[in-house]
């Protein structure tokens, strides 16, 4: 189950960064798959189509947004970033507030 739910926090990651490239359609099936958390069936029957279109829908767009990344690395390079704020972060436990508030303004600019 966890393997899901890394999946589809992936795929809503990688949907937030690339979404303005897929057409309107990936779109609508990517939110509602990923973002509204609907069954195959149920976006099948929203949008008057079989169960397997939604489902090769879905597959195409998904490998899509992976060879986005994999090209564009928007996500991963997203996650060293975090990564590093939170290294920061840990580093700069015991230091005075003015440099708190320093770190606090950059995590605002993630």
């Amino acid at each position: 189950m966890t393997n899901d739910l890394e999946r589809t926090m992936r795929m809503n990651y990688l949907y937030d960064f690339y979404h303005s490239l897929l057409t309107e359609k990936q779109q609508i099936y990517v939110e509602m798959y990923y973002l509204e958390d609907l069954q195959l069936s149920e976006i099948a029957e929203n949008l008057d189509v079989t169960r397997q279109a939604v489902y090769d829908n879905l597959k195409r767009t998904s490998e899509l947004l992976e060879h986005y990344e994999k090209n564009l690395s928007m996500y991963k390079n997203y996650q060293h970033r975090v990564q590093l704020l939170e290294t920061l972060k840990q580093k700069l436990g015991n230091v005075p507030t003015d440099i708190k508030e320093i770190l606090l303004e950059l995590e605002d600019l993630d």
